[in-house]
């Protein structure tokens, strides 16, 4: 297995982060063939999707958790910036992880389909990565 971590300066406000191009220029590192990427984001405050970005379904994936996820004083979790509690809640919706297949060294994308870290904590900044490559 080839594995790498990375950190992200992912700012103090929401954030939708597109990983597709750190993720090929991973797998062209490690030099892949046929196999599995997995994608992994050691935080309690962050998660990870698979969708379109660039016409609007990033800010619409946006609106939708803050919708679901009230940025309010709801949260029993209060340390932090107001609402933070539901920052820890992300994950249960958006897990810290993702595995993609890789063909012929390339990833089985949709055509519109990017991998993405949601990161809805401005509290912290800068976001840990880990992509690991399991040769199949």
């Amino acid at each position: 297995m080839y594995s790498e971590e990375f950190q992200l300066r992912t700012g103090s406000r929401e954030v939708v982060h597109d990983l597709t191009e750190l993720c090929a220029r991973f797998l062209s590192d490690a030099d892949a063939s046929d196999g599995l990427l997995h994608v992994w984001v050691p935080h309690a405050t962050a998660g990870l999707a698979v969708i379109e970005t660039g016409a609007g379904s990033d800010d619409d994936l946006l609106t939708a958790l803050g919708d679901l996820l009230p940025k309010d004083n709801r949260w029993q979790h209060r340390h932090g910036s107001p609402g933070h509690g539901r920052d820890h809640v992300l994950p249960a919706f958006l897990p810290p992880y993702a595995s993609v297949p890789v063909l012929d060294g390339r990833m089985a994308l949709g055509t519109w389909q990017s991998v993405c870290l949601v990161d809805t904590n401005g509290d912290n900044p800068v976001r840990t990565v880990r992509l690991s490559f399991l040769a199949g």
